[in-house]
C-alpha cells in the first residue's frame, strides 16, 4: 500500500530548494522571480503548497508563488491549457496531464468495484482567483466573529484587518494564527491547512483535484501509482499531480509526513535557502 511504502522508504530526502532552483534553472527562471525571499507570505505559500512546482516536466507549473487578479489566473490557465471532462455529473477541468492520469486511476479503481469522484463538483479542480478569494472568506469572516466573540479580537482590530489589502491581511492573519487565533474552518489550525490564500491554490494551477473517497487507502495507492499525491498536510480530500513515480519523490525534495493516518508529501524545506 501507498502508506507503507512511504513510510518505509529510507532514502533520505534532497533539500526542496535545491531541487526547485534546478528545476526553475531549466525554466529559464528563479525562485526571485517565482517567491520573492523578502515576501513572507509568498515563502509560507511556497513551502506549504511548494510540491507541484517539481512536478514532472509535462505539466505547467505558476510561474509566480501568488496571483494577484483574476486576469493574471486566465492568462496563466489559457497558456498552460487544460481540458474538460465530465465526472459523476460534474465538469471537471485540470491540465491535459493531469486529467488522462486521473482518468486511468477512475478506470482502475472502477475495475475493482471502486471510483474517483469529485468532491463538491466542479469546485474540485479547477478554480478561478475569484473562487479563491471566495473560499478564503468562508474562513476569514466566520473566524474573525468568533475571535471577537472570545474577546480575542477587538471591533476595531476586525474592522482593520477586514480593510486591510489582501496580501497584508493574509500576513496578519498567519502572524495572529502563531499565537493560537487559527482561522481554519473549525478553528484549531493554521488557515492554509484548510483553504488557500487566494491566489496560490494548486486548483489554481489546475495540478489539484479533491475526492470524495479519500478515506480509502486502496484509491489513495491508485492515485499514487497514477502520479497523484497528498500534498497539503491535512488536508485530506486534496490530491496534487505531480506526474512522478512515489519511489522518486524523495529525490525531488519532498518528504514524507504522516498525520490523520495517511501520508503527506511535502517540501523537505533545509536552512539553506536559495
Amino acid at each position: 500500500m501507498t502508506e507503507t511504502t512511504a513510510a518505509s522508504n529510507n532514502e533520505p530526502p534532497a533539500s526542496f530548494y535545491e531541487v526547485l532552483g534546478k528545476a526553475l534553472k531549466k525554466r529559464r527562471t528563479k525562485l526571485e522571480n517565482l517567491c520573492p525571499p523578502s515576501d513572507s507570505v509568498a515563502r509560507r505559500v511556497l513551502e506549504d503548497y511548494g510540491a507541484m512546482f517539481v512536478a514532472n516536466k509535462k505539466v505547467t507549473p505558476p510561474p509566480v508563488c501568488i496571483f494577484t487578479s483574476e486576469a493574471q489566473v486566465t492568462k496563466f490557465q489559457d497558456e498552460a491549457d487544460y481540458v474538460t471532462e465530465t465526472i459523476d455529473g460534474a465538469d471537471v477541468e485540470l491540465q491535459p496531464e493531469a486529467m488522462k492520469a486521473l482518468l486511468k486511476g477512475r478506470e482502475e479503481a472502477q475495475k475493482e468495484g471502486l471510483d474517483i469522484t469529485p468532491r463538491d463538483g466542479a469546485e474540485a479542480a479547477r478554480r478561478s482567483y475569484e473562487d479563491s478569494l471566495n473560499l478564503w472568506n468562508t474562513r476569514f469572516l466566520p473566524a474573525l466573529d468568533y475571535w471577537m466573540a472570545q474577546g480575542k479580537l477587538t471591533e476595531a482590530q476586525a474592522a482593520r484587518l477586514k480593510s486591510l489589502p489582501l496580501h497584508d491581511q493574509i500576513a496578519e492573519v498567519l502572524e495572529l494564527e502563531k499565537s493560537g487565533v487559527y482561522f481554519s474552518k473549525d478553528l484549531s489550525k493554521s488557515i492554509l491547512y484548510s483553504i488557500a490564500a487566494p491566489g496560490t491554490s494548486q486548483h489554481i494551477a489546475m495540478l489539484a483535484f479533491d475526492i470524495n473517497e479519500f478515506e480509502n487507502p486502496r484509491v489513495r495507492e491508485i492515485l499514487a501509482k497514477h502520479g497523484w499525491f497528498q500534498t497539503v498536510l491535512s488536508d485530506l480530500p486534496h490530491f496534487t499531480f505531480l506526474g512522478l513515480k512515489e519511489k522518486d519523490l524523495p529525490s525531488h525534495g519532498l518528504k514524507n509526513v504522516e498525520a490523520d493516518g495517511q501520508i503527506f508529501w511535502i517540501p523537505n524545506v533545509i536552512d539553506q535557502r536559495q
